[in-house]
């Protein structure tokens, strides 16, 4: 783990708060065709791997891109039921070609078309399919290392969902992956290319609300939307014929099939998942670490309701401590979820919610506050807000979340969350849940990726592989 090409510390002080938002379209750079006259030479040929429902999520966004063309769709499951979701209808690899194939009929002057393939392993669809260029990876967390390794080691520019990994270690390996196969590269923590994102980093660096001490963040969830906190099932139903649930188990240990793991309820599962904080932290937290310019923690510490080490716990709260930056003082940084809040602040007017998911910044002459994905932050009260004299806007603007990984991997800027800045944002982000698993405060060797106080908990950094699956 220690033979990482540059240091994180370093880049994460320095260069990436301001490299991170270098997106330059492509259309700037010259070589965009005409919008809807993209020559197939030019076209991104894109697998997908997971088409689950935020894996069907982005088939949509990207089928309306003339640069790409979906070829291929990956999952263990033929076809789920996603009704009682917030996703909607169903899921799985047939829908998932059904949609594509349905997309580009409509655009054929016959009304056909059948040139998507499906598959259930993914690593028999990177061998056979040589004419990939790009895989999006939207699995359970815990197949994202495996899948991400393997596509970038075929040299396939890799779109993977938040949280990167499953583990700090795989988040690691990842990250120095991208940078030897030099690839393009982007995790699912869209709000990072909002303007919300850029509005804050702009303030607090202007000093709008003077040195930032400390940062309160948290999420409503799990929220209902999955269990934690809960034992293990007992029961062992029969395994639905459209699934292959040893594909889907990968590099897990073995546990019997039930359905309170999947089809969207693994996130809660320690073997799966990463639980609310992995869920939520990547989207919640990467304007702080932008804003902040925040680098490797110096300790984490973490409490919460009890905790099996089957399923996380119901509710928990994290604090984490940085050091000085530059000109930048230490941090403190207390992470909420399961319905845990910080103390409303006394500068919020009567009348006004507290995001559901959200993050204050106190400084030493003010605070400001914003919801889950960085938007519309605002300088609390409202007065003071008003009286603000806003700073010019610095900071290159993004087209997009997924616009900015597709510009990317013809050639463009690294996006935004590339994995180089999402590997360290997620490695951090998963040490909360190493403290939770350790029960004890932990003192972090960034530089050396170790706990040097507690050394029973370095094992909570990674899991033990099957051969085949080693990163």
């Amino acid at each position: 783990m220690k033979d990482q090409k540059i240091s994180r510390r370093d880049f994460m002080a320095s260069a990436a708060a301001m490299a991170a938002f270098t997106i330059v379209p492509r259309s700037v750079l010259g070589g965009a065709g005409e919008p809807g006259k993209i020559p197939p030479s030019q076209r991104i040929n894109v697998a997908f791997i997971g088409t689950g429902g935020q894996g069907i999520v982005n088939m949509k966004k990207l089928l309306n891109f003339p640069d790409i063309q979906v070829i291929a769709v990956c999952d263990v499951n033929k076809i789920s039921d996603y009704s009682e979701f917030y996703f909607g209808g169903t899921a799985g690899y047939q829908p998932a070609r059904q949609i594509a194939e349905k997309f580009y009929a409509e655009k054929k002057p016959s009304g056909k078309y059948k040139g998507i393939d499906s598959y259930i392993d993914f690593r028999e669809m990177l061998r056979q399919r040589k004419d990939i260029d790009a895989v999006l990876v939207a699995t359970t967390d815990h197949v994202h290392a495996v899948a991400s390794m393997m596509a970038m080691k075929m040299g396939k520019h890799v779109y993977c969902e938040k949280p990167l990994t499953n583990t700090v270690f795989e988040s690691h390996k990842l990250g120095q992956a991208a940078q030897q196969y030099k690839v393009a590269t982007q995790m699912g923590n869209q709000g990072q290319a909002s303007e919300g994102t850029r509005l804050m980093c702009e303030w607090i660096w202007d000093g709008a609300i003077g040195p930032v001490r400390q940062v309160f963040a948290w999420t409503d969830r799990p929220g209902g939307r999955w269990p934690q906190g809960v034992e293990r099932p007992k029961e062992t139903p029969a395994i639905p014929e459209t699934l292959d649930w040893n594909k889907w188990l990968c590099v897990a240990p073995y546990r019997p099939y039930h359905p309170i793991y999947l089809p969207f309820r693994w996130r809660g599962w320690c073997d799966f998942g990463t639980g609310a904080l992995g869920d939520m932290g990547c989207h919640v937290l990467d304007p702080v670490f932008r804003a902040l310019k925040l680098g490797h923690p110096t300790s984490i510490r973490a409490e919460s309701t009890s905790f099996n080490h089957d399923s996380y716990p119901s509710a928990s709260t994290v604090y984490y401590e940085f050091s000085a930056r530059g000109d930048m003082p230490p941090v403190e940084l207390t992470w909420y979820d399961g319905g845990r809040l910080p103390e409303r602040p006394e500068e919020l007017e009567a009348g006004r919610k507290m995001p559901e998911s959200g993050t204050i910044f106190v400084g030493d002459n003010g605070k400001i506050i914003t919801d889950e994905y960085s938007g519309a932050p605002r300088i609390i009260p409202e007065s003071k807000m008003q009286a603000y004299k806003r700073p010019p806007k610095t900071l290159p603007r993004s087209p997009g979340h997924h616009e900015e990984w597709v510009e990317a991997c013809k050639g463009g800027e690294p996006a935004g969350s590339n994995f180089v800045f999402a590997s360290f944002l997620t490695e951090v982000v998963l040490l909360g849940n190493v403290a939770l698993r350790a029960g004890k405060s932990l003192y972090w060797d960034g530089a050396n990726m170790m706990v040097t106080n507690v050394p029973e908990a370095n094992s909570y950094l990674h899991r033990s592989y099957p051969d085949e699956w080693m990163l």
